[in-house]
């Protein structure tokens, strides 16, 4: 019999979190841009994301993946839409979360000191659509292409 469980896309981010030695792409920070690199892709991908504070990204989807995040260093804050408006949820270094295939949130580095995030994809990201949240609407503003935007 096939075991047909889904992985944990949070467990197989604390794992490669637990390691950052051992990552392909050595850490960095960019003052320009939050930095991201990926570090593999099997059934699903793992990226490495490191935020100086303020840096973060628009509000956005995963394209129709589901996936997971886990802060590594520093604490960075999730917003997702509720009700119409935009609802803050804070994340500290160990802290991570699941989330499906529509959701919609920004992340950003609102602290006093760097961050760095592991993010875990399935399946991969093909692509990602940035929303503008007008009058308690979201609407979409572009779609961005694996190969092409990253």
């Amino acid at each position: 019999m096939t075991d047909r469980r889904q992985p944990d896309l949070l467990a197989i981010a604390g794992a490669w979190a637990a390691d950052p030695a051992g990552w392909p792409v050595p850490l960095r920070f960019d003052p320009a841009s939050r930095w991201y690199a990926r570090l593999a892709q099997t059934d699903h991908e793992v990226w490495a994301l490191s935020w100086l504070p303020g840096q973060g990204t628009d509000l956005h989807d995963h394209g129709g993946s589901g996936g997971a995040f886990l802060v590594v260093a520093g604490t960075l804050t999730e917003e997702t839409v509720s009700g119409g408006r935009l609802r803050p949820h804070h994340l500290a270094a160990g802290s991570g979360r699941r989330f499906g295939p529509r959701h919609v949130h920004q992340v950003t580095n609102r602290g006093d000191e760097p961050a760095v995030s592991v993010h875990v994809y399935r399946p991969a990201l093909r692509r990602m659509t940035r929303y503008l949240l007008a009058d308690g609407r979201l609407r979409a503003a572009e779609v961005a292409e694996a190969g092409v935007a990253w």
